[in-house]
Order: C-alpha cells, then structure tokens, then sequence
C-alpha cells in the first residue's frame, strides 16, 4: 500500500511539473518552442557530439559550450542523422545556420560558422526553419551553467 502511495504521489508530482511547463532539464527555448537538450562542455563531449546517433526525437538536440566566443566550425563525421548546426554568440544570438548532413567518409565537409560564436545548437534538420528560427534571434536557455 504504502509503495502505491508513493507512486501516485510521484506521478501527482510529475503531472504537476508537466503543466507548470517547468523542468530541470536543460532546455533551450525560442518563441514557445523548446527543445531538452545534451550539454558538450569539454573536449572529449565536443568531439564526439552526435556521433552514432541513429535517430532524436524531434524536441531533443545537442548544446556545445565553449568557454569563449571564436570562429566555429564543425563537421558530420560518423555522424547518422541530417542536423541544422546553430552557431550562437556570447548572447546566445543566432549568427547563422548551416544544413549539415550525415557522413561516413574519411573526408567530411565543414560547415563553418559566418562569425564568432560561443555556443553551438544541433537540432533535427529542419527545425530552424519549421520554427522560424534566423540569424539574429535570440534564444534562451534554462538549467545550464553557461560561463
């Protein structure tokens, strides 16, 4: 009895947070969308980035952190999944946007940033533009430590 108690408080819990739209998962926000989000904040997270990742659901990415604002650029390297690459400055305003897609090979495309950035958003392809996301935008984010 007492573990079904437990459980029904939990659950009344969780629904509760659910309809608050609070969370205490990193997230990144932009106009009413929200996407959970994985954090990149060293090197080894960095490098390996999305790497074998065969398929995310549409409201996840992947948030790189850098502890300062340079020219970025990134590859697809053994990397499964199509992803719009989101290269934001120290504001976490958008600078641009590259179409990235997947590649196996030894020799991989870069996809540069057009300026400084200091964070990187990778996203399912195409949801930049579902959600009318462009340079110049800003967005926000919640429970990450940024530096």
């Amino acid at each position: 009895m007492k573990k079904l108690l437990a459980m029904l408080l939990l659950g009344a819990v969780l629904t509760g947070c659910q309809a608050n739209g609070s969370t205490t998962l990193p997230h990144v926000d932009f106009e009413g969308h929200r996407y959970f989000v994985d954090i990149a904040d060293d090197d080894e997270s960095r490098a390996m980035g999305l790497m074998f990742v065969d398929e995310m659901d549409e409201n996840r990415g992947m948030f790189f952190i850098f502890p300062r604002v340079a020219p970025r650029s990134f590859w697809m390297r053994n990397t499964r999944i199509p992803l719009d690459i989101i290269y934001l400055d120290s504001d976490l305003r958008v600078v641009s946007i590259a179409d990235a897609i997947p590649c196996r090979t030894q020799r991989c495309p870069s996809y540069p940033s057009d300026g400084p950035a200091q964070f990187v958003l990778e996203l399912n392809a195409g949801q930049a533009e579902a959600i009318g996301l462009g340079p110049g935008d800003q967005v926000q984010v919640g429970n990450i430590n940024l530096p």
